[in-house]
């Protein structure tokens, strides 16, 4: 019986401190919208960005980059956002790639589209040059 007095004392004490606890941490007006003291702030989840956010990113950073470990191996949400940096960059390079070999072919076509011009007008002008030419060697 002694020891049902004292878990039953032991509960009320336990049920009294955390009820002491809440209603002291409650603001003044009771409504508990800001909560006094309690814990410290959590530490920024992340230190450094672990890429150059100013410039392009190359190999040389790929290379240096560490990314910080978790419980469960990597941190998913560093791990995603270097991916989604590293995909965006890639499509850019992608596009400028596409962009200079579409100006490239058109400056090749242009090129050889001119040289076809050029190229039928000499025949154009040999042709008749050399008809005057036969006409000029005949008549002297």
């Amino acid at each position: 019986m002694a020891v049902f007095w004292f878990l039953l004392i032991s509960l009320v004490v336990v049920i009294a401190a955390i009820t002491l606890a809440v209603v002291g941490s409650l603001d003044g007006d009771g409504r508990g919208d800001a909560v006094r003291g309690g814990l410290a702030d959590a530490p920024p989840d992340r230190l450094h960005e672990p890429l150059p956010a100013s410039r392009a990113v190359g190999r040389a950073d790929v290379d240096a980059l560490r990314l910080p470990t978790a419980a469960r191996g990597y941190r998913m949400q560093d791990v995603d956002d270097v991916l989604d940096r590293l995909g965006a960059e890639l499509a850019e390079r992608d596009a400028r790639i596409a962009e200079l070999e579409s100006a490239l072919a058109g400056a090749q076509a242009v090129a050889s589209g001119h040289g076809g011009l050029f190229d039928k007008a000499r025949e154009e002008h040999e042709a008749a040059g050399g008809r005057g030419a036969q006409e000029h060697g005949d008549g002297r």
